[in-house]
């Protein structure tokens, strides 16, 4: 018997709250597409068949280019139902072909409960050969929000309530893409400090961009007037620069890993190698 893993986001609530920016762009989706194309640019490869697939489809880029050239993408939804454009979903993923040479998953990972499935299914719609790229939300991303609302809960409640949602860290990330049998896997964090006038700034920000809490498991407690002030003066005595100004936290994991191929590089055997690091390095236990 298959074990589900359990649900830990709501997504209909993800969607509703996505769907109300109504394709507003925000920075984390344009930092995340500017590095994207960096990432994409020296790649020597053709891909023919490219897909690209995020929350909101109207904020994903239709073209980008490798060193060989122009990629052109096919575009889907994940989250949010927009005329012109299919919707999947992550949990139960069926893209419309199973021969990609490349797809490209932005900010998805991030909110799917069955993430090494969603991994195997993407690995399965693609070519031999052929390339995923993910960028999701890491680990440390909001760690003084997260540090602020627990202080101000347990002082206020007496207890905690899951306000921010777990992530995932750079240290699985590799394991997670071999569990899913991407061969060639490569991880990287790029981290961001983000400031602003007051943690109330910040507050407002996160639900213009529809990232409130999106825990199904987030209790039925509303968030009084008083409990917010009291997270926010603990965020201003933890968090804050000698100008004034808050702290935040952004940390954008990327992922990429090859379908596998028997032309791909193969790594070494363990005991294999001719070459050992002290040679490379010198011999420093004789000085």
């Amino acid at each position: 018997m298959t074990t589900q893993p359990p649900l830990v986001f709501d997504r209909a609530r993800l969607a509703a709250n996505v769907a109300r920016r109504n394709g507003a762009s925000d920075f984390v989706t344009d930092l995340v597409i500017a590095d994207l194309a960096d990432r994409l640019a020296p790649v020597t490869r053709d891909f023919t068949r490219a897909l690209i697939m995020g929350p909101d489809p109207r904020l994903l880029p239709k073209t980008a280019h490798s060193s060989n050239g122009g990629i052109e993408f096919e575009i889907v939804s994940t989250l949010v139902p927009v005329s012109g454009f299919a919707i999947v979903d992550p949990e139960r993923l069926v893209l419309p072909a199973s021969d990609y040479d490349l797809i490209v998953s932005l900010l998805d990972l991030q909110t799917v409960n069955d993430v090494p499935g969603f991994l195997a299914s993407l690995r399965r719609h693609l070519a031999p050969d052929g390339l995923l790229v993910a960028a999701l939300v890491g680990g440390r991303t909001l760690t003084e929000l997260r540090d602020a609302f627990l202080a101000a809960d347990v002082e206020m409640l007496g207890g905690v309530i899951p306000r921010v949602a777990p992530m995932i860290d750079v240290r699985d990330a590799g394991a997670l893409l071999q569990r899913a049998g991407f061969a060639l896997p490569v991880t990287d964090l790029e981290t961001h400090t983000v400031r602003y006038r007051t943690p109330l700034a910040l507050f407002d920000e996160l639900r213009t961009i529809g990232a409130t809490n999106p825990l199904l498991d987030r209790g039925q407690r509303f968030l009084t007037a008083r409990h917010l002030m009291r997270a926010a003066e603990i965020y201003t005595e933890k968090f804050s620069d000698p100008d004034g100004r808050v702290r935040a936290t952004l940390e954008i994991l990327w992922l990429s890993g090859w379908a596998p191929h028997e032309n791909q590089q193969k790594p070494l055997r363990p005991g294999s190698a001719t070459t050992s690091l002290r040679d490379v390095l010198g011999d420093k236990s004789r000085t």
